[in-house]
């Protein structure tokens, strides 16, 4: 069984910083990719970043400059880092991860999301 869980979201005002955190766990051989995601409300699920085991990362536009991606491999976490918050950064913020099982299997999770309003 493999559990990603996020934490972190709140409220917060424009102009703002918010710290997310994804801790992956469970029967877990090894963690390629992991992902941020993030659907606001009436909209599809967006990409807003992603990294690589190795620390490489990639942003969308919308959070260049604003957002920052990390990860701990030793903890087997992700964390994003907001500032600058906007009202329309507002959204359920979800983690994905790529993994592979001590089992072999290799599989993409999701987690539950984390609410984050940014409020005007």
């Amino acid at each position: 069984q493999v559990q990603l869980v996020e934490s972190g979201g709140t409220l917060v005002q424009a102009g703002g910083s918010l710290r997310l955190s994804c801790a992956a766990s469970g029967s877990i051989f090894s963690i390629n990719f992991m992902y941020w995601y993030r659907q606001a409300p009436g909209k599809q699920r967006v990409l807003v970043a992603r990294i690589s085991t190795g620390g490489s990362t990639d942003y969308t536009d919308a959070v260049k400059g604003r957002f920052t991606i990390s990860r701990d491999n030793a903890k087997n976490t992700v964390y994003l880092q907001m500032n600058s918050l906007k009202p329309e950064d507002t959204a359920v913020y979800y983690c994905n991860a790529d993994l592979q099982l001590r089992s072999g299997f290799t599989g993409n999770y999701w987690g539950q999301g984390t609410q984050v309003t940014v409020s005007s």
